[in-house]
């Protein structure tokens, strides 16, 4: 398996409305479209593009939400994940596995519609890793 494209890198924000505005007055960036929900991730979400990938904006979907604990350590958000993409998610799995790292789950639908699933950051070099299906489209 070889590193694919870079998807996206993922900020954890307690407001997506804000982030977009200092998106807006910092770069003059627009959203990619409107704000939606995940509930299967526990996020609401937007993504912002950039020339050669995108930011995607996550905010928490109740306390429940996997990013809650992310936001009490860093109340004004940061950077939470970066994403790459793979040809065959169901291969890459068996690779991250065979040489030992922990996988978070089985794949599961993504923000982009397509099979996703991470990796622990201690596996990573100390950054938690989206692994994303290429889209088709």
């Amino acid at each position: 398996m070889k590193l694919g494209r870079l998807n996206h890198v993922a900020v954890a924000t307690p407001s997506i409305e804000q982030s977009l505005e200092l998106y807006r007055t910092m770069f003059g960036a627009e959203p990619h479209g409107e704000p939606f929900d995940l509930p299967a991730q526990g996020v609401r979400v937007c993504f912002v593009d950039t020339p050669n990938s995108q930011i995607e904006l996550i905010e928490p979907l109740g306390e429940a939400s996997p990013i809650v604990k992310f936001l009490q350590k860093n109340p004004l958000g940061g950077q939470h994940h970066v994403c790459f993409e793979v040809p065959d998610i169901h291969a890459a799995k068996a690779e991250f596995e065979a040489k030992g790292a922990r996988v978070l789950g089985e794949p599961r639908i993504g923000a982009h519609g397509t099979l996703v699933f991470f990796v622990h950051p201690k596996d990573m070099g100390g950054v938690l890793t989206e692994i994303m299906e290429t889209p088709r489209h």
